[in-house]
């Protein structure tokens, strides 16, 4: 059977220490016989000099690479960076705060090497008694249930994330992140677009990592209302590709969007409290997410 023989383990960060995965990432690639390797850590310009000491110190590691930016350019600029900088032929793209949870994670990857994409997937271990007051814990779980390995296969383009996949570097190169995605969110989704409009395949295996650690519930709802800024500003380019923005458009067919931002208006401010303390509710969650979006509107 033949594998990958040179692979570029491309990680991007901001203010997060990822020193267990790339422990993890180098133990394994170094037992691939015959493999050539390369892990490349590129901070996109992190404020905790902490976590900036910490992967430094791993210049000590052999076959490991740290690209650091003063100023932070977003996460389409970090991805391509790293595929700029890379040098072997197929790349792999890992996020930071994911955990390795197979031993044979690597091989999984690396028995595909005619296949131009390859998505591995995430899981989340439902039963996690610590963050069962997180709201992104509780997020994270419900859709990991929805999305299941069958689905991904029937919608490989629609249910692609960047957080775990291989790809030639030359299909970055060619189709590179769009730059304009500066702010957290839909990136990856626009990504998808792209590789599907080009006529890219992406083929769906059964090789996820750990998605085990969730930020608090204001700072999930940060980010989610950056997410929501970045979707009202791309929403003609991501048509199709986002089931929030799907819905909306229903819901604006059927002359119920004054209803909904009247109701956030109302009732927005009680929404964000119950999802800042400790029982948030996903309910709860998707109604004031959809009221943020027509208020951006």
């Amino acid at each position: 059977m033949e594998y990958v023989s040179g692979l570029s383990i491309v990680i991007p960060t901001y203010n997060h220490d990822c020193t267990t995965l790339v422990r993890s990432l180098h133990q394994q690639a170094s037992l691939c016989a015959g493999l050539r390797y390369e892990i490349l850590v590129s901070d996109d310009g992190s404020t905790d000099r902490r976590v900036v000491s910490s992967l430094q110190a791993l210049t000590a590691l052999p076959h490991y690479r740290y690209l650091r930016r003063d100023i932070n350019a977003g996460r389409a600029v970090t991805r391509n960076l790293l595929a700029r900088s890379a040098q072997y032929d197929h790349l792999l793209y890992i996020d930071s705060h994911m955990s390795i949870i197979a031993d044979d994670y690597l091989s999984r990857y690396l028995a595909h090497p005619a296949e131009p994409v390859v998505y591995g997937g995430y899981i989340v271990r439902a039963g996690l008694s610590e963050w069962r007051d997180r709201l992104r814990y509780r997020y994270e779980v419900a859709r990991h249930h929805v999305i299941s390995i069958e689905e991904r296969q029937a919608h490989p383009y629609h249910d692609f994330h960047t957080s775990n996949f291989m790809i030639r570097r030359e299909l970055v190169l060619r189709y590179p992140f769009d730059e304009r995605f500066r702010r957290y969110g839909y990136e990856d989704v626009f990504f998808g677009r792209q590789l599907a409009e080009a006529g890219v395949r992406i083929q769906h295996i059964d090789n996820p990592v750990g998605f085990h650690e969730f930020e608090s519930n204001e700072a999930f709802l940060r980010k989610t209302e950056e997410g929501l800024r970045t979707l009202w500003e791309m929403r003609h380019e991501l048509r199709g590709y986002s089931r929030l923005l799907s819905k909306s458009e229903q819901l604006r067919r059927y002359h119920l969007g004054g209803c909904i931002r009247l109701w956030h208006r109302l009732l927005g401010g009680l929404e964000r409290r119950q999802l800042q303390g400790r029982h948030p509710q996903l309910w709860v969650f998707n109604l004031w997410r959809m009221g943020e979006f027509f208020r951006l509107s």
